[in-house]
């Protein structure tokens, strides 16, 4: 472990600004840290944006948000873990074979009876729509929902999770193929964006009244046609830039129906071990009893050509699923 690999950008660009830098190395592990090897790691789309220069972020930057694998070594005053242990976490970096991670930032997999595939394919999606759902805007039994991109791999989770808790949920997708898996995991309708009017479709399917609460995670494409969507007191949560980043607006447009306009991050609302815990438990105990199926689009191999391929699939909006990358065996 004297040296190791690790995804890389020293500057911001293209694809060919991904680096696989196979001289990396760790720090002095503190007290409170594990060193884990890194067996799966999630791609995901921030990614895109930090290497895109979207996000602005100090070079060079170390790639990956999430992954699951063995613990190694722990710091001096770590209680909770012990080497040999698998583990999944969020942790800046994970694209990597061996990865650093605060012990607030890591779950336990031998209490929730999950593989480190599954944990690393499920984890941070999984928190995001699970968490957005409880409390970003808190779902019941009723609630007229709307999730844009149905089919991707935020989407599958939203629409099976909302539907556990009793949502009447319309979903939007690109391809009939695409509807077809959001309606197999639980949407009750589904609108072709590309060939329907999906403000007219929600609104003929709502009687009118719009929906109490939008998922998306398309970003400028679709940002206007959420107010227009929008149940009066609705609340619009918008999560993330798959078509562009939106523009500034009027806050004035949030007048009209009383609307509630968030940006959640699910980073916090599992700023706590105690918060990771929690969720993580919901979540996985869901996926075990069956409750959410995992979708996995593709598993990818650790070479810098597969890690190019895997962020120009999550970019290209034709995937379906979770992309996860296979760095080492179990």
């Amino acid at each position: 472990m004297s040296t190791f690999r690790q995804l890389k950008i020293y500057q911001t660009g293209g694809l060919d600004k991904l680096v696989l830098d196979d001289k990396s190395t760790l720090k002095p592990l503190g007290p409170h840290s594990l060193n884990v090897k890194v067996s799966y790691a999630g791609v995901n789309y921030i990614d895109t944006y930090f290497r895109s220069g979207l996000y602005p972020v100090p070079l060079p930057f170390n790639l990956g948000q999430e992954g699951a694998g063995k613990i190694v070594e722990v710091g001096s005053e770590v209680t909770q873990f012990k080497p040999g242990q698998s583990v999944a976490f969020y942790s800046p970096g994970s694209l990597s074979e061996y990865q650093q991670v605060d012990q607030s930032k890591a779950v336990l997999l031998d209490r929730l009876n999950v593989t480190e595939k599954v944990a690393a394919t499920g984890l941070l999606q999984g928190l995001t729509a699970w968490t957005f759902l409880r409390e970003a805007y808190q779902v019941k039994k009723g609630d007229k929902i709307l999730v844009h991109s149905a089919a991707g791999g935020v989407g599958l989770l939203l629409v099976q999770l909302a539907k556990h808790l009793g949502a009447y949920v319309i979903g939007t997708t690109s391809t009939p193929e695409k509807a077809q898996l959001a309606k197999q995991n639980g949407a009750d309708e589904v609108i072709l964006y590309t060939k329907e009017d999906t403000v007219a479709r929600v609104l003929e399917l709502t009687n009118g009244e719009g929906v109490i609460a939008n998922y998306d995670g398309v970003g400028k494409d679709t940002f206007d046609l959420a107010f227009e969507v929008a149940a009066r007191r609705g609340t619009i949560i918008s999560f993330g830039n798959a078509s562009g980043a939106v523009e500034p607006f009027s806050i004035l447009k949030l007048t009209a129906k009383n609307i509630k306009l968030l940006r959640p991050s699910v980073m916090n609302y599992i700023a706590t071990a105690e918060e990771l815990n929690k969720y993580a438990s919901e979540l996985f105990d869901l996926i075990g009893k069956g409750v959410v199926k995992l979708h996995t689009h593709g598993v990818y191999d650790f070479t810098i050509d597969s890690l190019r391929q895997a962020q120009a699939d999550i970019t290209s909006r034709n995937t379906t699923g979770k992309l996860i990358v296979k760095v080492s065996d179990e």
